[in-house]
């Protein structure tokens, strides 16, 4: 089983690009992040053309993610995160997908920081770490995808001083990941890739995708079971190379069930 997790930074506007990535990397699911649609506004349609049935969380011009299943029909278990009533923001969506609990994650970039993007971004993380607590400890095949917004370590990122100040690379946001780590999760890419340079994104400004200026933000979370059947993974970076593509590339891996 191929499960991939993409930031499409817009599903209308790269539906292009998403068509032809899943005709030619044919992952059997997809979770998508920033869709920037409405919930009526998300191509349900298209998505089915291409032999995916999908459930989704929208939200206009911003935010918004999505669960694809190639053959297969989601069953949709959560549309928001826990923990916080008053949060509507389109970020955190929760299906099973052949016997495999599937989560598809936005969380907040929180720039400027300090602030109270930024303290948002604190709040929604302990939020996340608190739910994968409980659903780590049920036992169940789990995969908690997405766009976590956090640059993990320093080799996780370029050599620059650009982002000393970044809400991606602050302390206190790295320690909450390394907190959802001890709970048992594996780091799916870097399990399979200990040592090597990994980004999944690449700012459109200053030039950053042709000189391979990139971060790692995109991260695929596996309960214990699932980390004995994973076998393979990757970054596919051409996509990123392609015209009006997203600022992320699909990160997928492959579990021996």
């Amino acid at each position: 089983m191929r499960i991939a997790t993409y930031n499409i930074n817009g599903i209308n506007r790269r539906l292009p690009n998403l068509m032809a990535w899943l005709a030619d990397a044919a992952p059997d699911i997809v979770c998508l992040q920033e869709l920037k649609a409405s919930q009526r506004q998300f191509p349900a349609t298209a998505i089915a053309d291409a032999g995916y049935a999908a459930v989704w969380q929208g939200e206009s011009s911003w935010n918004g993610v999505a669960i694809l299943a190639r053959g297969s029909e989601p069953v949709l278990t959560r549309t928001n995160l826990p923990g916080n009533d008053d949060d509507h923001q389109a970020r955190y969506i929760e299906a099973a997908v052949n016997g495999i609990l599937i989560a598809s994650l936005y969380a907040p970039n929180g720039n400027p920081q300090p602030g109270p993007k930024y303290a948002y971004k604190l709040a929604w993380a302990d939020r996340l770490t608190n739910h994968a607590s409980e659903l780590f400890d049920t036992g169940l095949p789990v995969v908690l995808a997405g766009d976590y917004n956090i640059v993990p370590q320093p080799r996780d990122i370029y050599l620059t001083t650009s982002y000393r100040d970044n809400a991606l690379v602050q302390p206190a946001a790295r320690a909450q990941f390394e907190q959802l780590l001890a709970q048992g999760w594996t780091d799916a890419l870097r399990a399979l890739y200990p040592d090597e340079t990994l980004y999944t994104f690449w700012d459109y400004m200053r030039n950053r995708w042709p000189r391979n200026a990139g971060l790692r933000l995109d991260h695929l979370l596996l309960s214990r079971d699932l980390a004995k059947a994973l076998k393979t993974g990757g970054i596919d970076r051409q996509v990123r190379g392609q015209a009006d593509a997203s600022d992320h590339a699909p990160a997928w891996i492959e579990l021996q069930l």
